[in-house]
């Protein structure tokens, strides 16, 4: 009868500690998809903020790339326009050499115009008395 009583408790155990492994391999996929569950709930928020940074800063990007090119290009467009520069400095440059002479064509008429007045007025005034 002893060795039937201990029979039954290491019986007893075995079927515990077999219960219990079961137990513990029916669970464990649950837990960790609870926990995966738990973690992929607490993390989500937080990586959606960081997509619509992440596409922020590269409409902003784009932007800004967008800018340098355009100034890069306005850069070139007035390095090949140095020629044109150099033409209308040329064009200005002759055309007040052109504005000086008319200028002082006109002051020797004035002054010829002013000299031949005064000799008639001379003459005049001298006749008369």
């Amino acid at each position: 009868m002893m060795e039937d009583q201990e029979m039954q408790l290491k019986v007893r155990r075995v079927s515990d500690k077999f219960t219990e492994s079961m137990y513990v391999l029916a669970n464990e996929p649950s837990v960790a998809l609870y926990r995966l569950q738990e973690h992929v709930r607490r993390s989500l928020p937080e990586l959606v903020q960081h997509k619509t940074d992440m596409q922020s800063w590269e409409e902003q990007s784009q932007g800004a790339i967008y800018s340098v090119e355009y100034a890069c290009s306005a850069v070139k467009s007035m390095t090949n326009s140095s020629l044109y520069f150099k033409n209308i400095d040329s064009l200005l440059r002759q055309a007040i050499g052109i504005k000086e002479q008319i200028s002082n064509s006109q002051g020797r008429r004035k002054r010829a115009v002013d000299a031949s007045v005064l000799r008639e007025g001379g003459e005049k005034h001298g006749s008369g008395i």
